[in-house]
């Protein structure tokens, strides 16, 4: 690259910084009760949100600072570790089970997802293979060994089970495809073809049936399947415009389950109410348009795929989140970027807008 840097994209920088700010302050008003319960200390997530935060700003100003061209360099090195990172995590006895999945790597309440990191290196080796003499024209030879790679991805990832981290994968690899020039019959062939398979490891487990109906109707069965949906939708409710107040929640008082994780959300309309709410996905649209705005100007066909699937990720992530939580979506675990509270989460989440940044600063 012979070209010179400029400044970074500042509105993306900021935004991402407010939304960093948004999360701590969060994370600590939805958790510090339910902290004190079960640590005796207020404070425990959020000195775990700071720390993490901490973390993951020193990551995004290095990566922010390193040529984004590097990672292509390592692109199938970090693939395969991310593989064996995925197999590893699940033989009894290395693999941690938390939430009901095999997921977790560590010591502790300390620890790391594969899949977090699966992610990112999808995202990183499909910019490279596709930013290559890689045609998507054909089908079989074009498109369907990508396909095959994620895919394989996929399929560990649901041996975990974690349906929704597959899935944010899945939809980033997807813009990724479609960015580099996927015919839209496959993909919509595609589409048809991952729809059926949904169906089908819907009918594989009766739980995630259980999931559906519960996300359909969730008074059908008030304390069961459908009780996160519903304790949600009584925290938004009273929320009402402007919000109960900061740190007023009610339903955090151990009425709705993981408050400082997958549904901090409901938090934020509780206390902020909808013009808070409303803030935070003004700010995430805003990173979404931003990255968009980098991965269209990139100046080489790597950047601008490898842009696009990290805003891929971010989108998608939010989606099914915000979903979640006002009912729209069954529940599947997924948290809010930047906002829940998170570790390897957080940290390969602020890594990413660096290396985004890093190509904003190439940006025609």
């Amino acid at each position: 690259m012979g070209k010179a840097r400029s400044a970074p994209d500042f509105v993306l920088m900021a935004a991402t910084l407010m939304l960093l700010a948004i999360g701590v302050v969060m994370v600590y008003s939805a958790s510090a009760v339910l902290a004190y319960h079960d640590f005796g200390d207020y404070f425990y997530y959020l000195k775990r949100q700071l720390l993490f935060a901490g973390l993951g700003v020193a990551a995004m100003i290095t990566t922010m600072n390193v040529d984004y061209w590097v990672w292509k360099k390592y692109a199938k090195l970090a693939l395969i570790v991310c593989f064996a990172l995925l197999v590893i995590v699940l033989i009894p006895g290395i693999g941690v089970v938390r939430g009901g999945a095999r997921s977790w790597l560590g010591i502790g309440s300390f620890g790391i997802q594969p899949s977090e990191f699966m992610k990112m290196g999808i995202v990183v080796y499909l910019a490279k293979l596709l930013s290559e003499e890689w045609s998507l024209s054909r089908f079989f030879k074009g498109l369907l060994p990508p396909l095959g790679i994620v895919g394989a991805a996929f399929g560990l990832i649901m041996l975990q089970p974690d349906l929704g981290t597959g899935v944010v994968m899945v939809g980033a690899a997807m813009l990724i495809l479609f960015a580099a020039g996927a015919r839209l019959p496959h993909l919509a062939g595609l589409g048809a073809l991952g729809l059926a398979g949904f169906v089908g490891l819907i009918a594989a487990a009766p739980y995630r049936l259980q999931r559906i109906t519960g996300f359909l109707n969730p008074w059908s069965d008030p304390l069961g399947t459908g009780y996160q949906i519903i304790q949600s939708l009584y925290a938004i409710g009273p929320g009402g415009l402007v919000g109960l107040g900061l740190g007023m929640s009610r339903q955090k008082y151990s009425y709705l389950p993981e408050p400082q994780t997958d549904f901090i959300f409901a938090i934020v309309g509780e206390e902020l109410g909808f013009i808070g709410g409303a803030f935070v996905l003004g700010l995430f649209a805003l990173v979404v348009w931003r990255g968009m705005r980098t991965a269209i100007t990139a100046p080489d066909a790597f950047g601008g795929l490898l842009a696009a699937g990290i805003v891929g990720i971010i989108a998608v992530q939010v989606i099914i989140n915000i979903g979640v939580v006002i009912g729209m979506f069954p529940v599947t675990g997924i948290t809010l970027p930047l906002i829940s509270a998170g570790g390897s989460s957080l940290t390969l989440m602020l890594t990413a807008i660096g290396i985004l940044l890093n190509i904003s600063r190439y940006a025609r």
